[in-house]
């Protein structure tokens, strides 16, 4: 198998900016030395859900503190990005660590975000497809023109140029991204909101679009995103994270404002923790392998990034990553081929 860490800077109350985002950096370094694979970074605007709002430079800056691990995006928005300046910031990356640089791209929502950066709401509802496209041609070809409906522009040169493309993964909510994702050959990066018996339905409608478009599924190393803390048994875990939580969640969550002026629900706060906490693995470590290894099994992914900054405190976030990398990571490895 293999792991990885999810962090999302999220500024828990009583925290500032700074802070989230310290605790944030020292998680990976924590990461490297504990043996996991990467760390990905997610990107959020105008809201303390997360306060890192360019994952890619979040990970350019880890990068350069470390040495082995790879860095992740956890996803660096389409929606509100151009394909192509993306495309440059990857390349570049890729070529200065030795590929150790893997891009998470998703559609993101319809936030302020679209009317704040200038794309639009129907970029986010229709574009996604054509900016994915010229992303990945901007990944590979050595000059690239776009004669496409958001996007036209005269032949340019790539610089720097592209060597192998980077891997690529696309996060997938819906039945036509995962569509979308297979025909392209893409693997997915489904979400910690959702549990085991859904990750797997998705897998195997991916593995349907695959066959259908003429790609072999067996080759997607799809990315399974779960919360995770470590505690000596299961009801401190729970209470550590039942008592941190629902407060950043209830700020954090209030920061989606829709850009259509629609009014949307954020989900009730505790109500979303207790859901968390049941999904994924949170308890001891033995709890933890057993969680790990189940989920493995049900949806036969086998790249799991690990959500570890629950309880919003560094002393507890270093804990749970120090105590994976001892007690839990080694034992999943020893049952599964490694990754």
């Amino acid at each position: 198998m293999r792991f990885g860490i999810f962090l999302l800077a999220g500024r828990f109350p009583g925290q500032d900016d700074a802070g989230a985002l310290l605790r944030t950096a020292e998680a990976v370094r924590a990461a490297e030395a504990a043996g996991f694979d990467d760390a990905w970074i997610a990107e959020h605007h105008f809201m303390s859900y997360g306060v890192c709002p360019s994952a890619v430079t979040f990970a350019a800056h880890a990068l350069g503190g470390t040495s082995r691990i790879t860095l992740g995006t956890a996803v660096s928005v389409l929606s509100t990005a151009h394909p192509v300046a993306l495309a440059e910031q990857v390349t570049l990356l890729d070529r200065l660590t030795g590929g150790r640089f893997h891009l998470g791209v998703g559609r993101g929502g319809p936030w302020v975000d679209l009317e704040v950066f200038g794309t639009g709401l129907d970029r986010y509802e229709h574009g996604f497809e054509e900016s994915l496209d010229l992303l990945l041609r901007a990944l590979t070809e050595e000059r690239v023109n776009a004669a496409g409906e958001r996007f036209a522009f005269r032949e340019v040169a790539m610089v720097p140029r592209p060597a192998a493309r980077p891997p690529v993964t696309v996060a997938c909510t819906s039945r036509p991204t995962v569509e979308l994702a297979a025909a392209r050959g893409l693997p997915m990066l489904l979400g910690m909101h959702i549990g085991d018996d859904e990750k797997a339905d998705l897998v195997t409608w991916y593995e349907k679009a695959a066959a259908e478009a003429g790609r072999d599924p067996a080759g997607a190393r799809h990315v399974s995103a779960m919360l995770c803390h470590i505690a000596d048994d299961r009801a401190r875990a729970e209470r550590e994270l039942k008592e941190a939580m629902p407060g950043w969640l209830a700020e954090g969550l209030a920061g989606y404002v829709r850009v259509d002026g629609r009014p949307s629900a954020p989900r009730d706060p505790d109500a979303y923790t207790d859901l968390l906490c049941s999904l994924h693995p949170v308890g001891s470590p033995a709890d933890c392998v057993s969680r790990l290894r189940a989920s493995a099994e049900r949806t036969g992914i086998e790249h799991v990034i690990l959500m570890v900054e629950g309880s919003g405190s560094r002393e507890r976030t270093l804990r749970t990553i120090a105590r994976l990398g001892a007690e839990v990571l080694p034992a999943l490895r020893g049952s599964h081929p490694a990754g």
